[in-house]
C-alpha cells in the first residue's frame, strides 16, 4: 500500500454561510423524489402508467438497470454538492483511489460545478412544464403525481449554482 501524504485543511478558509449550508442540502435531496418514483418503475409497479404504456416504456431487463443506473447516478451528483461546504470537497478522503488526501484543484471544481449547474438548469428545467404537455401512457393521476416528484428537480441546477457561487466567494476572499 502506497502511503499519501494527508494535506490539511485550510484554516484561512471561511465556513461557508449558513445559507450556502441549506442549500447545499437542499441540492442533494432534490433529487430523492424522483428517484424514489424511478425504483418503483424498476421494481415493477406502474407507478402512473397505464399497463400498455408502462409495458412500452421497456422497465424491465436492462430498463430496470437502466433506471437504476440513474437514480443512483443522479443521487451520487447531488451528494457531490456537499463537498463545496464540507471538509472532504477541500482534502479528498483517503478512501478515493488515487487522489485520496489530495486537495482537488479548486478552479476545476469551480468550473465543472458551474458547468454542472448550467447544464442542470437546462435539461432540468422543462419538469417545470410538466404538465403542460399529458404523456399518453400515464393516468391523469399518475401524471400529476409523477409531476409533482419532478418538479423539485428544477430547483437542482439553481441551487447548486448559489452555493457554488458561495464555495468560490470564499476562496477567494481568503485568497486561495
Amino acid at each position: 500500500m502506497v502511503h499519501m501524504p494527508t494535506t490539511q485543511l485550510d484554516t484561512r478558509l471561511p465556513p461557508p454561510p449558513p445559507w450556502a449550508v441549506r442549500a447545499a442540502h437542499a441540492a442533494a435531496l432534490v433529487t430523492v423524489p424522483s428517484g424514489i418514483w424511478r425504483l418503483l418503475l424498476a421494481a415493477g409497479f406502474t407507478a402512473g402508467y397505464t399497463e400498455a404504456g408502462y409495458e412500452a416504456m421497456g422497465f424491465t431487463g436492462w430498463g430496470a438497470v437502466y433506471v437504476v443506473g440513474l437514480t443512483v447516478g443522479g443521487e451520487l451528483l447531488a451528494l457531490l454538492t456537499l463537498g463545496l461546504i464540507r471538509p472532504w470537497g477541500e482534502v479528498l478522503p483517503r478512501w478515493v483511489p488515487v487522489v485520496g488526501g489530495r486537495r482537488p484543484n479548486q478552479r476545476a471544481v469551480t468550473v465543472a460545478a458551474g458547468l454542472g449547474a448550467g447544464v442542470l438548469t437546462l435539461a432540468l428545467g422543462q419538469f417545470a412544464f410538466w404538465w403542460a404537455f399529458p404523456h399518453q401512457d400515464m393516468t391523469p393521476l399518475g401524471s400529476t403525481i409523477a409531476g409533482i416528484l419532478y418538479l423539485p428537480l428544477v430547483a437542482w441546477g439553481p441551487l447548486l449554482a448559489a452555493v457554488t457561487l458561495a464555495h468560490h466567494r470564499r476562496r477567494h476572499a481568503a485568497g486561495l
